[in-house]
């Protein structure tokens, strides 16, 4: 529910006219961002003469490069320590330059909306949490639940626009030349139809991940069918993902740590299916059109699955979803997802 407050703000905005100059603050976190990607469609529809920037974490901004809704990217590094990242003056001076007249905070932080005040912009719309409802001109109350997904979740902040909540979905762009790079590498192993990408690891903890040697075993078997299986990874992933691939056959292509952003869109790209934990990834591969396989446990499907469309496999333990890093007793909601039943699924959808 909105408050008073933002409701008459909302009228206050409508009399000044339709806004201009925006820019929205993108979340911080990979998977994050790309189910906030509908709203930069839903604002250039509601308003298509507006300027529209978007601001993001580097090296996050990468992924939005081919976005057409979005007329300039504002990428950013962020000083470790809550003071530091406060008086962050290069961010300040930017958004002062801009001359922003409405700003869109898609992150909770208090830095982000003090920025913003900090910044001059206008108009500053976000959800009113940790304290930063006075530096906001249209706060929007909201509550902690995660029983709806995070998308229909960045929409609902629309509201107070007018723009009600719509029917668009996450979606991320390559051009032909990025396909056809990623095709030529991919030439070099041998490699034409049929791949499987996965994805064995999560930034958000442990207890997001299925157990490795299920991953291997789903690898092995997929290999030894005639399909061709990539891994992904970051550098942080890496070391799992070697010693995943270590046990497998050597025609096993192992692309962790070696990949930018965009090459890892172009590479997902040309997967027939991802099987994946909750990761950034997965909605990389949904938002590319991709068919997925997204194993849950310690999060809810519900608020960040694959949408609008993937195949999800969680088993209903009562501890699940717990939202834990790791895993405090028996890791059972992974445990219980079998090897036999992923392939099942995996060549379903093949």
């Amino acid at each position: 529910m909105l408050s008073f407050s933002c409701i008459m703000r909302k009228g206050l905005l409508l009399k000044k006219g339709n806004p201009k100059n925006i820019i929205v603050r993108m979340p911080n976190w990979i998977g994050d961002l790309v189910m906030a990607t509908p709203i930069l469609a839903d604002l250039k529809a509601a308003y298509p003469d507006a300027s529209l920037t978007v601001m993001c974490k580097k090296p996050l901004g990468d992924l939005l490069i081919k976005d057409s809704h979005i007329d300039e990217i504002f990428s950013f590094s962020c000083p470790s320590g809550f003071f530091r990242r406060l008086g962050n003056r290069s961010v300040i001076e930017k958004l002062r330059v801009g001359k922003y007249d409405l700003g869109i905070l898609l992150t909770n932080s208090f830095s982000s909306a003090w920025w913003f005040w900090q910044g001059r912009v206008k108009e500053r719309l976000g959800f009113a949490r940790d304290g930063r409802g006075f530096l906001l001109t249209m706060p929007v109350k909201t509550d902690k639940k995660k029983d709806r997904h995070l998308t229909h979740i960045y929409k609902s902040l629309l509201s107070p626009l007018g723009i009600e909540p719509s029917n668009t979905s996450p979606k991320l762009y390559l051009d032909d030349e990025e396909l056809a790079n990623a095709k030529e590498q991919l030439s070099k192993y041998g490699v034409k139809e049929k791949i499987v990408g996965i994805n064995p690891g999560a930034a958000f903890g442990e207890a997001k991940c299925w157990l490795p040697g299920r991953f291997q075993a789903v690898a092995k078997d997929l290999i030894s069918d005639g399909y061709t299986v990539l891994f992904f990874g970051d550098q942080k992933g890496k070391q799992l993902i070697d010693s995943i691939c270590r046990e497998l056959p050597s025609d096993v292509i192992n692309l962790a740590g070696s990949t930018s952003l965009r090459e890892l869109m172009a590479y997902l790209k040309l997967c027939d299916v991802l099987l994946t934990n909750d990761s950034g990834p997965m909605h990389m591969a949904v938002a590319l059109g991709v068919e997925v396989i997204a194993l849950f446990g310690s999060t809810s499907a519900i608020y960040t699955g694959p949408f609008p469309h993937g195949t999800v496999i969680q088993k209903p333990v009562k501890c699940s979803p717990c939202f834990k890093r790791t895993c405090p007793i028996d890791f059972r909601c992974m445990k219980q997802i079998e090897a036999n039943e992923v392939l099942q699924k995996i060549k379903k959808r093949l």
